[in-house]
């Protein structure tokens, strides 16, 4: 008889030292045998019948210690040798991917990453699993546009009992159980995908769960407001990795005890294709196409949703909807709600209205998602409870009427108005007043554009090796910032934008003040060059910032003169900037970044930045007073900043400290910016020079001329610098005087290259000359390196970070 190699034989234990070797060669063929049997005892074919004797002579003396030993050490290196196995065969072979989709909605967020499954197939192989509304009738078929975008439908499942109540909702999610084992058992993923709050993506998540299949949720941790919210979370606690929307929404499942490493904060999927897709060239055809002739802005998109948790109420609101509706006269577009307990009863009554037939009105069942965005994007205004309006409408700026309880917890942009008690017609058609026409700045609250590509990088990462049972992180983390990991985790970033009398400065600023990377160009001088060098130096800093880690929240812009921040426009600019009044800043810079825009003057900007980032963190009344070129500053009153009926609050360059004294740039006389600013102090300068009255011996003079020649001979005992000094000192003195005694603030903020030189006299001057309640008020220097930037870049980053309706 041949024996088989075994390596292992090579190293004998201790106890066979000594031994014989006809012995030793009775333990061979034993091991042997326990070998064959323990590696594949099922499977075995034509094995010799002695080695099938030995089999059975092993199981009477498996008690034997060396054949134990021999045995430990085999199935240490099998164990060993599978485990490489198969790490490597998980290497080279494709990740099975199922995605489930259940109705019109979810396969809007679903189908990008679909698409970029597709385009990977070295990396996926997709399946595609098709149930619930998507194959009823009544609801538009709409399992038609999955085949229209030419993916193959691995199976499609009849799981909806109709019925349209809740008795119906619970037998539909009973059916899909049913239903769901044999498929998911045939495909066999490695992973489900699965999107959203809706009953049959509760059943999906509770089949896989059940067998050992991972689930990747999507859009979980979010508040809506009702029984959503509690399907949604049960499929967040069942799903082992998830793939979340907003910063609230991923601290939110931490909060739920998911484990945050398993945590993606993406984005949602359908900002890839609607941020990239809504300025299409053929918008008005696709306008015309469903809602005939009708004029951009000047039409209304309808979509209310029953609310299960209170059925009769969420009617009642869709009757005051449509009255509402009726009596604004405006063309409508409406869609019928979705499957849920009570649509049958809002159809009903859409019917009873005479809706569908009325002149005004266009009700249909479903639009592909490429056409609903452009419907979408110009709408003047959109109304009902579906998510899109607060979640896909904020992306253009789309106005939206929020009706009910329905999404009254999500994070929402400002063009959101909520009626939370539609009570009344003429609430809700108030509300249509307030909103229609409107535009607001596009906000991306729930995205970039950029979510297809993590959820993608996220899954190439899943380890199929690593234990499927989820583990849970206990205590509830009530304050925690995830694991700084590209693929989990950005930082959150605003771009800031400084427009000077001399430069137009672009920077990407992080939450704590850190300036990532500054772009630093001439600012030209007419307004066209003014906005293609900002639009472009902009969209460069936006592509180095996905490079740099960074998400780009918005766009904060200081610039010289007044300015209405609400609209974002500059209302009139300086001498400084030429071409730059009457400027709307906002909509071109939204438009062509589609991001949210935010616009202050600069002054106003220094104060925000020193509110964020400097001395006035934590003070609720200070005034910041800017000593450049000009003489600009802010004040924080009650720790809101001071703007004034016309927006020139806290012009304190221009207070009057003399009714006689030097011609401002403003057109005036003694202004406090005509004594103490750069500009005023050069002008003296230049005038001491041309009177060979500002050299001092030992000092060097190179033009051009500048204030800070005129601040050194003053420190060389020059009489007339200091005298200049001390009476520009003692006018801006005079007017944080002024300050105090107005709005009597709690301290004083200097700020610009000036600011270190003024601290001590203006401190002193206070102490003289203002009243005894005020005269112990400190003077600052601020240690702000940028602060105009910084300012611009805190009304992104304070906005942002705590917006929610």
């Amino acid at each position: 008889m041949v024996l088989p190699p075994f390596s292992g034989f090579l190293s004998l234990p201790p106890l066979l030292d000594g031994l014989s070797p006809a012995i030793i060669i009775i333990f061979l063929p034993l091991k042997i045998s326990i070998i064959r049997k323990n590696v594949n005892p099922y499977k075995e074919r034509g094995v010799n019948p002695f080695v099938r004797g030995m089999e059975k002579h092993a199981d009477n003396v498996s008690t034997n210690p060396h054949e134990l030993y021999y045995l430990k050490m085999q199935r240490t290196r099998e164990k060993m040798e599978r485990g490489l196995t198969e790490e490597h065969h998980q290497s080279e072979r494709k990740l099975r991917v199922c995605v489930a989709t259940c109705n019109r909605a979810d396969y809007s967020k679903l189908a990008p990453i679909m698409f970029g499954i597709k385009s990977h197939p070295d990396d996926f192989e997709l399946e595609v699993v098709v149930l619930g509304s998507h194959l009823i009738d009544d609801y538009g078929n709409t399992y038609r546009m999955i085949e229209q975008d030419d993916f193959d439908i691995g199976s499609k499942l009849h799981t909806i009992v109709r019925g349209e109540d809740e008795a119906a909702m619970v037998e539909s999610v009973g059916l899909a159980l049913v239903k769901l084992p044999d498929v998911l058992q045939r495909l066999n993923p490695d992973i489900l995908i699965v999107h959203g709050d809706r009953f049959d993506a509760l059943a999906l998540a509770t089949a896989a769960a059940l067998m050992n299949i991972r689930i990747l949720h999507l859009e979980g941790g979010e508040v809506s407001g009702t029984i959503d919210d509690s399907i949604r979370h049960a499929i967040s606690k069942l799903a082992h990795y998830h793939a979340c929307c907003t910063r609230r929404a991923e601290q939110h499942l931490i909060a739920m005890c998911e484990d945050h490493s398993r945590i993606l904060l993406a984005g949602c999927p359908s900002y890839d294709k609607l941020l990239v897709s809504h300025h299409r060239e053929d918008y008005m055809d696709v306008i015309k196409s469903w809602l005939g002739d009708v004029k951009e802005n000047d039409y209304i998109v309808a979509l209310q949703h029953p609310v299960t948790t209170d059925i009769q109420h969420s009617i009642k609101i869709y009757g005051l909807m449509l009255d509402a509706l009726l009596s604004f006269n405006k063309r409508t577009l409406i869609l019928f709600p979705n499957i849920d307990a009570g649509s049958k009863e809002m159809v009903r009554v859409m019917r009873k209205k005479g809706i569908e037939q009325h002149p005004n009105f266009r009700a249909v069942k479903h639009i592909p998602f490429e056409q609903f965005i452009q419907l979408v994007c110009h709408a003047g205004c959109m109304i009902g409870n579906s998510s899109c309006g607060v979640r896909e409408a904020g992306a253009f700026g789309t106005p939206v009427v929020n009706l009910g309880s329905r999404q009254t917890g999500r994070e929402t942009g400002e063009n959101v108005l909520h009626v939370r008690d539609a009570d009344s017609q003429s609430k809700i058609y108030h509300a249509l007043e307030l909103q229609f026409g409107k535009r607001y700045p596009c906000s991306k609250i729930y995205g970039d554009g950029n979510a297809v590509p993590r959820i993608l990088k996220f899954l190439r990462s899943v380890n199929l090796n690593k234990p499927l049972q989820k583990t849970f992180r206990f205590p509830i983390v009530k304050d925690c910032i995830s694991q700084d990991i590209d693929h989990i985790l950005e930082t959150q970033s605003a771009l800031a934008i400084d427009l000077g009398g001399t430069n137009l400065r672009v920077a990407i600023v992080g939450m704590r003040g850190n300036i990532v990377k500054k772009y630093t160009l001439p600012n030209p001088k007419s307004y066209e060059a003014r906005m293609n060098v900002l639009i472009k130096t902009c969209a460069d800093a936006t592509r180095d910032a996905v490079q740099l880690n960074c998400r780009i929240l918005g766009v904060g812009v200081s610039t010289g003169g007044r300015v209405n921040p609400q609209e974002g426009v500059v209302m009139h600019a300086t001498n400084l900037i030429q071409e730059w009044s009457s400027v709307d800043l906002r909509t071109p810079i939204s438009d062509a970044l589609h991001l949210p825009v935010w616009v202050d003057n600069d002054g106003n900007c220094a104060a925000l930045a020193e509110k964020k980032f400097g001395y006035g963190r934590g003070v609720e009344n200070f005034a910041t007073v800017i000593t450049g070129t000009g003489i600009g500053g802010g004040i924080i009153h009650n720790n809101e900043l001071i703007h004034g009926s016309t927006f020139c609050g806290a012009e304190l360059g221009h207070i009057m400290v003399s009714l006689e004294g030097p011609e401002c740039s403003c057109g005036s006389r003694g202004c406090i910016e005509a004594y103490a600013s750069g500009m005023a102090l050069q002008r003296e300068a230049k005038r001491l020079d041309d009177e060979d009255l500002l050299k001092m011996e030992g000092m060097k003079i190179a033009e051009p001329i500048t204030a800070v020649h005129l601040i050194t001979a003053a420190k060389m005992g020059n009489s007339k610098a200091q005298a200049i000094l001390n009476k520009a000192s003692t006018a801006l003195g005079v007017g944080i005087i002024n300050i105090l005694h107005i709005v009597n603030p709690s301290q004083i903020i200097l700020s610009g290259v000036l600011s270190s030189y003024y601290q001590a006299p203006v401190q002193q001057i206070i102490s003289e000359r203002a009243l005894s309640s005020a005269q112990n008020i400190r003077i600052l220097s601020s240690d702000l390196e940028e602060p105009a930037l910084l300012g611009a870049a805190s009304m992104v980053l304070d906005y942002t970070t705590r917006r929610i309706s």
